[in-house]
């Protein structure tokens, strides 16, 4: 229960309520409880990423092998988050088109295509590469990678498009964001959002240029769910294309 424990301190703060969690099973009662709050569409969407990016952040903390642990880890718990968030983020719903297909195949090839045309930002503190700390044969090694292209294939986009393009997006355009139709274009939103996503990861140029793509996804379909999937195929191919060309430098 831990990633609600600044929530709840925060509610008996605000709102003088103490709510019972006792199991983790009763995680959806407990949300039940905060539902009312003003608050509460805003926390479904920025907890679960909060948490996973805290997560990313302590990653190289623990040493070249606990770095997959805790992806390990917070593969796990994004998991958990997603799943007892799931029905109350009505736009976290997976869409197949073609649009997405192409957009998620386009974007792979950029992110690769780019790969050291442009200044990077700053240095990476080291590759997470299994193969090399344990051996090639090593089941472990497969393991961790196996978790890695299901994290980012599966979890990661769904936490970041539900952040980025749909939260973050529309509160920029007004604070009632639920009031805002995910087909709604606003330039200086647009903007923002695409260069916080592009200055969030050290591939910056890609970062950005995908964010313009996912982001005119959503607006065009007027859903979240193709620029999920796109950002799925992205992640997926990225994976592949890791293992099988040994560019881990990627991630």
């Amino acid at each position: 229960m831990f990633p609600f424990a600044g929530i709840v301190a925060f509610m008996k703060r605000r709102f003088k309520i103490i709510p019972t969690v006792t199991e983790t099973g009763e995680a959806f009662s407990m949300i039940a409880k905060f539902q009312s709050l003003p608050y509460f569409p805003y926390l479904v969407r920025i907890i679960p990423f909060a948490v996973f990016a805290a997560l990313t952040l302590a990653q190289g903390q623990f040493g070249e092998t606990g770095a997959y642990w805790i992806y390990a880890l917070k593969t796990l718990v994004g998991a958990w988050l997603i799943w007892i968030v799931r029905a109350h983020v009505k736009e976290m719903r997976w869409n197949i088109s073609w649009e997405s297909i192409v957009a998620g195949v386009a974007v792979f090839i950029v992110w690769v295509g780019l790969d050291g045309f442009y200044p990077m930002l700053g240095e990476r503190s080291g590759a997470f590469n299994p193969l090399k700390s344990y051996g090639e044969g090593s089941a472990i090694a497969w393991t961790f990678i196996a978790v890695r292209v299901f994290g980012s294939s599966l979890l990661v986009p769904m936490l970041e498009e539900v952040f980025y393009r749909s939260f973050l997006y529309r509160c920029l355009i007004k604070s009632d964001f639920i009031s805002v139709p995910l087909k709604s274009f606003n330039l200086i939103a647009f903007l923002i959002v695409c260069a916080g996503f592009g200055l969030s990861h050290y591939e910056w140029l890609p970062g950005v240029l995908c964010a313009v793509v996912y982001q005119g996804l959503v607006i065009r379909k007027g859903r979240l769910g193709d620029a999920i999937t796109a950002h799925a195929i992205t992640n997926f191919l990225l994976g592949l294309w890791v293992v099988f060309q040994s560019a881990y430098h990627f991630w």
